[in-house]
């Protein structure tokens, strides 16, 4: 009987300690979840007076960040603040976020449709629809659209959305990439070194009108 009554308290311990383990597990599988309404709110306070308030930014310097895919966003304001993409003014905002406000933030802009814009260059439209769409082959220069999609819808988690996005940045961040003042992506790096301004201009513009 001492010997049951022994392996019964023994199987009671286990189960109390077992259930304290599930318990402490679950708020930090909850954590991981974002949470939309703290990311509108972190939003609101540290980038909507850049970006927008719907993650539409009304100005053409500044990228409009909503339905543009939350691991890219997460993976840039990680890189921000880390110096991997070097910008004072966006490390300086990076900066002041956690991993948790990063991921409410990146999951809410998510969830926000973008705008749509259209092209203004109409005699490099053209131009802009071939590299786009088929790249330059004679030089070795591969089709946008083979990474972010025919309509600029990108690739989840791999590749960013760039359909209808301000023209002025895209031109900023191709010749970034090309003269290598934006070094976090060594592929976009070998594909706009191959471009000269009227190329990134042109397909700058193309992709302004995606939709």
């Amino acid at each position: 009987m001492k010997s049951l009554a022994t392996l019964l308290t023994a199987a009671l311990l286990a189960c109390a300690s077992l259930s304290a383990m599930a318990a402490e597990g679950a708020p930090a599988t909850q954590a991981k979840l974002p949470d939309l309404a703290k990311g509108e709110a972190s939003y609101t306070a540290v980038c909507a007076a850049c970006h927008g308030a719907d993650g539409n930014s009304g100005a053409p310097a500044n990228p409009k960040l909503a339905q543009q895919h939350p691991e890219y966003l997460v993976k840039q304001l990680q890189e921000f603040k880390n110096d991997k993409r070097k910008d004072p003014v966006m490390k300086g905002f990076a900066s002041a976020l956690s991993e948790d406000d990063m991921r409410n933030i990146a999951w809410w802009l998510a969830s926000k449709k973008t705008k749509t814009g259209f092209a203004k260059e109409k005699d490099l439209v053209t131009m802009g629809e071939r590299i786009y769409r088929g790249g330059i082959a004679d030089r070795q220069i591969p089709a946008c659209a083979g990474c972010h999609s025919p309509n600029g819808a990108g690739i989840p988690a791999q590749y960013p959305r760039l359909g209808g996005q301000h023209a002025d940045y895209t031109d900023k961040q191709l010749r970034a990439f090309r003269d290598g003042a934006r070094g976090n992506s060594s592929q976009m790096h070998q594909v706009a070194a191959k471009l000269n301004d009227r190329e990134i201009k042109a397909v700058s513009d193309y992709i302004a009108g995606l939709r």
